[in-house]
């Protein structure tokens, strides 16, 4: 577990690397990452897949929020850096690798299950995003 964690948030901090994230960001980033491949490995004992790595999104996506308004940079660079570990590649690549060997119903069946994890993280995203701005627009109404 612990070298995941350490794996998770090298791999995320070393993306955020990659896309040129300012250097401050990078430790905020990498921790996202970590945090989410955690919670997703957690969740993944109890629950789906797909259920987990939305949990772990939306979690991902609060964090970035909070990242973002506490260091004053975009959201995308904690989102981004966050949800790597998260990402479904090695399961599309069997999916394809399996269309490719003509095993069409194994393929279909690991394309399904990709495309339901990209799924998962453009709503846990896209949840996240929605519920920040509930929350600044309470926030700002009462004055806070």
């Amino acid at each position: 577990m612990i070298l995941q964690l350490i794996t998770s948030f090298i791999a995320a901090a070393s993306f955020c690397i990659l896309f040129n994230a300012p250097a401050r960001a990078l430790l905020q980033c990498g921790f996202a990452g970590m945090i989410g491949w955690m919670l997703y490995l957690q969740l993944d004992y109890e629950w789906d897949t797909v259920v987990a790595t939305f949990g772990a999104t939306l979690v991902v996506g609060v964090i970035s929020q909070f990242f973002a308004r506490s260091f004053k940079m975009p959201v995308i660079i904690f989102s981004v850096g966050g949800i790597i570990p998260l990402v479904p590649g090695g399961l599309a690549y069997d999916a394809m690798r399996r269309f490719v060997e003509n095993d069409n119903n194994h393929g279909i069946q690991l394309a399904v299950q990709a495309l339901l994890l990209s799924g998962a993280i453009a709503a846990g995203l896209v949840l996240s995003e929605v519920m920040g701005q509930m929350f600044l627009r309470r926030t700002r109404r009462s004055g806070i």
